[in-house]
């Protein structure tokens, strides 16, 4: 991923090229000046150490609930000597109380618990709970964008990995938050896949 050789293990997903959309556009956006970045969910870290990895100078804390994805990240981010790297167990904010960021990135789960495709392919083998969300595969996309904003420094960016078909969905949950300059990206295959926003007080 991002042409660093990662760990995998049955508790985190495989990381896919459509998720280098959403290091391209965090890389796009983030300040020149040292800033602090937020990856929720880090399952295997490749988020998190793409990111530290092409900016050595900001600080990327990686969270996930699931102690073996920490563990993993751990490894990867040693294995692969990246420091700028700090990792944590947590169900996304709860263990980030009081801290800010310039950047938060997610690859949440988005997929609906009815969708056909769980059954087919790689995703037959990976964790349902890094797939499946509750609320037609939007409910961790909508808790994220609505509690992110307490933890954004004014003007910092958040950026979501989502379903190719939940582009306008999840631009309207954006703006419901009160993001402003909210884009959707699209991945390699041409689908809308990363949509991002200002918090803007």
């Amino acid at each position: 991923f991002w042409s660093l050789p990662l760990f995998v293990s049955p508790a985190t997903l495989i990381p896919r090229p459509d998720t280098e959309c959403l290091v391209e556009q965090a890389l796009a956006r983030l300040p020149v000046k040292t800033c602090r970045i937020l990856d929720l969910g880090t399952g295997t870290g490749a988020i998190a150490l793409a990111l530290a990895c092409e900016r050595p100078d900001c600080e990327v804390t990686a969270v996930d609930r699931m102690p073996d994805a920490v563990a993993l990240a751990i490894r990867n981010a040693e294995h692969l000597a990246i420091r700028n790297v700090r990792i944590l167990q947590s169900c996304w904010f709860s263990a980030l109380s009081g801290q800010q960021f310039d950047m938060i990135v997610s690859n949440p789960p988005y997929i609906d618990a009815q969708d056909p495709h769980l059954s087919e392919g790689d995703v037959r083998f990976e964790p349902r709970s890094a797939l499946v969300a509750d609320e037609n595969g939007m409910a961790d996309l909508t808790h994220i964008i609505d509690n992110a904003r307490q933890m954004l420094t004014p003007g910092g960016f958040l950026l979501l990995e989502h379903g190719w078909q939940q582009g306008e969905a999840v631009r309207a949950v954006f703006r419901r938050s009160g993001y402003s300059d909210v884009e959707t990206c699209r991945d390699y295959g041409g689908n809308e896949r990363v949509t991002c926003g200002r918090f803007t007080p």
